[in-house]
């Protein structure tokens, strides 16, 4: 379906609910005053305040009047067809209703999250803490390794011959190889285990510095032969470097046992 017109996801929500909450009356101070009305349905000046920022960056005043009244026209067309959605039934059907409900939960959550968070800051033991978990987390190991990937099983062991018989891995993986990294004689580098699918990462881990993978290893991409480069200890980012990370990971889980102790006391009955 081809969109003639576009607004910010944020926008389109905020517009979704416009119809439902304005009101119709003029008993506004002016400063409050709708910036237009569409079928007596008010667009209200915050949300067209809210629309220029998430739209232009900037707010209306620092708007040229031709940008603001392409704002304006893209939030009356948007009410206009919302509208004529509703009159239509659309938003009650399928996966619109669905998807506004989603919308609402995920925006009020949202709201909530940042009402219950802004003054709970993560501190410095906080971050030390979550740092000290995150760490003990990460693979002790990281490996550089080149592989060569093929499409079948005949295919890995002809390689494996190939490589037996005194060929170099770099130019077999050139020749042979379906991957990317065949431009580099299948060299990828360092990785850690958590980035390689399972069956991958174990051939891995089981070989030592310089061996090759004795048996092709089967993947959902294929057939690798494997060759293991070298191994080092993972290094651990200062914590300065991961601040915002941190912060994140501590205010995630002080969001989290807030939602507990609100499920504590709701009412749930499930159905399925």
């Amino acid at each position: 379906m081809k969109i003639l017109w576009k607004l910010p996801l944020i926008g389109v929500l905020a517009l979704v609910g416009c119809a439902k909450n304005a009101s119709t009356t003029d008993t506004k101070t002016p400063a409050e005053k709708p910036v237009a009305t569409v079928n007596g349905v008010a667009i209200s000046r915050p949300m067209f305040e809210f629309y220029a920022k998430n739209t232009a960056g900037k707010a209306a005043a620092e708007l040229t009047v031709d940008q603001r009244n392409q704002l304006l026209d893209n939030l009356v067309r948007g009410e206009v067809v919302a509208q004529e959605a509703e009159k239509q039934g659309l938003d009650k059907t399928g996966d619109t209703s669905s998807l506004l409900q989603l919308s609402r939960l995920q925006i009020l959550e949202q709201a909530d999250a940042e009402q219950y968070l802004k003054d709970k800051k993560a501190t410095d033991a906080e971050r030390q803490a979550e740092y000290d978990s995150q760490v003990a987390l990460m693979p002790k190991t990281q490996y550089h390794a080149r592989h060569i990937l093929v499409t079948s099983q005949e295919g890995a062991q002809k390689v494996l011959d190939e490589l037996k018989k005194g060929a170099k891995f770099e130019d077999v993986a050139k020749k042979e190889s379906i991957d990317s990294s065949k431009e580099q004689g299948g060299d990828l580098g360092w990785f850690s285990p958590s980035s390689m699918v399972k069956p991958f990462a174990d051939a891995v881990a089981g070989l030592k510095k310089g061996e090759t993978t004795p048996s092709p290893v089967q993947t959902q991409y294929g057939w690798h032969v494997i060759q293991l480069i070298d191994t080092r200890e993972t290094p651990v980012p200062p914590i300065d470097s991961v601040k915002d990370r941190l912060d994140q990971y501590v205010q995630n889980k002080k969001f989290k046992a807030y939602q507990d102790e609100l499920m504590k006391t709701a009412k749930v009955e499930k159905s399925l």
